[in-house]
Formats: C-alpha cells, sequence, structure tokens
C-alpha cells in the first residue's frame, strides 16, 4: 500500500502516516523503481493501534514503548493498565480544578452584572477583576 492507501484503510490522513514513519512505528519498503514508500498489513496494524492508543490519550513515547514490548514478545499490557490507570487520575483532577473554574468564573459573573464598570484610576485596572469576589463575600 501507498501512503495514501494506508491512510484511508487505517482513517487518519497521509500526515499522520508520514508522522508515525518518521517516528520509526511504521517500517514502509521502498519500491526500487520509484522509491515510493510501501506499507504491508503489519504497518496497517500498527497504524490502526497507534490511532486507538491516541484516542485513549497515551503519548507517542508510551506508544513506542508499548509496541517496543510487543515486538520483544513482551505482554505491555501490565504497563499499558498501570499508565492508563495514573492518566485518568491525572485526568480527573484537571476535571475537579476546571469544574472548580467554572464555579468561580459564574460566581465571578454574577457579582459582575450588579457592579458598574469603572476607569483605571491609578488605583485599580480593572474591578471587575479585584473586586468580584467581595462582592460575593457581602452576600454571605
Amino acid at each position: 500500500m501507498k501512503v495514501r492507501e494506508i491512510a484511508n484503510a487505517a482513517e487518519v490522513s497521509a500526515d499522520t502516516v508520514r508522522f508515525y514513519t518518521r517516528e520509526g512505528l511504521l517500517n514502509p519498503q521502498r519500491n526500487p523503481d520509484n522509491n515510493y514508500q510501501l506499507f504491508d498489513a503489519e504497518d496497517l496494524r500498527r497504524l490502526r493501534f497507534a490511532r486507538k492508543a491516541r484516542q485513549l490519550g497515551f503519548s507517542l513515547p508510551e506508544i513506542r514503548d508499548i509496541m517496543a514490548q510487543a515486538d520483544d514478545h513482551h505482554s505491555p499490557c501490565p504497563m499499558v493498565r498501570n499508565v492508563f490507570e495514573q492518566r485518568l487520575t491525572e485526568v480527573e483532577r484537571q476535571i475537579d480544578e476546571l469544574q472548580q473554574l467554572r464555579d468561580r468564573m459564574r460566581t465571578a459573573l454574577r457579582a459582575w452584572q450588579a457592579m458598574p464598570d469603572g476607569n483605571p484610576d491609578g488605583h485599580t485596572i480593572c474591578r471587575l477583576i479585584e473586586h468580584w469576589d467581595d462582592a460575593e463575600e457581602g452576600r454571605e
């Protein structure tokens, strides 16, 4: 298969195929007649695997490690589980932080509805930001 053919088969862009080839995840042969890269079924399997791993949040170095372990006939599954559990914990922490940020933003927006606009006077830059939490504290 040529670049476009393997890209279509794996449902990725040709640039993705070229990227993974440069990164050493795919090992195409060269056609001696025209020097085109030719990919085989193993390259397609690896490309589909890399796409799925990326969809699950694995990084390129992690995918490379997973493939290297499999290439050495060692099961990468324990490493995959460990990395994934750590990643899930980190994603859940980020979600919590984003939910807290969303709550602060909603609180600030409610407070700003009642606050007048102000001009910088040498003592303030933007009263909305500087005093949004003061307005909320007065409501409690």
